[in-house]
């Protein structure tokens, strides 16, 4: 189905497992996905919570989305969910800063994650130093996942080839400004194995 999500945001059709769920609204009409997203409202939730279940795809309720981990989901430009993950969105949040709401979480994170108006990917050219384990950024047109001395190749089949880590110069990123801070502020993010 089409409902896996990749470094950049775009929403596919790849077999490649999610350890994460989410959401960014009501996204599909019947089975096909007809929008984008349906507001700032972009989460990423456990798979199981609470015994709950719900069956993908009704009509008019929000659309499952898959990761295959929180440092993609992230790049994608989703946060923790404050109920489902409450302890992970409250150091999300306090990483973050300042304890704002999760509003102006959502605004601010919206701001980064597209061009204004638009459904383009904003991406922002930062500089290699200083860039945390856990962030996405884009060199040609793979993303690659930044884990120590080494970028390791993100694929739709899963992590793929590793490669040493640039030390100078800019780099176009897709993990939002503001998630980066809070990575930098020391939240764990949660990383496949097989990225290392």
């Amino acid at each position: 189905m089409r409902n896996r999500v990749t470094p950049a945001g775009e929403i596919v059709d790849v077999p490649l497992r999610g350890a994460w769920t989410g959401n960014r609204g009501v996204l599909h009409e019947g089975h096909e996905i007809v929008r984008f997203h349906g507001g700032d409202l972009w989460i990423t939730c456990v798979l199981e919570f609470r015994s709950r279940w719900r069956e993908q795809w009704l009509p008019g309720r929000y659309t499952h989305l898959y990761f295959h981990d929180e440092a993609v989901s992230f790049a994608a430009g989703h946060r923790p969910c404050g109920e489902c993950r409450h302890a992970a969105y409250t150091a999300y949040r306090d990483a973050w800063g300042g304890r704002p709401s999760a509003t102006e979480m959502n605004r601010q994170l919206h701001r980064e994650r597209l061009h204004r108006g638009t459904h383009t990917r904003r991406v922002h050219e930062l500089s290699w130093a200083g860039l945390p384990d856990g962030v996405f950024v884009r060199r040609g047109d793979r993303p690659e996942l930044v884990l120590g001395d080494h970028l390791t190749e993100w694929t739709t089949t899963g992590y793929g080839t590793r490669r040493p880590r640039p030390s100078g110069g800019t780099v176009p990123v897709l993990t939002p400004p503001a998630t980066i801070a809070v990575l930098r502020a020391g939240y764990p993010v949660q990383i496949d194995d097989s990225a290392r």
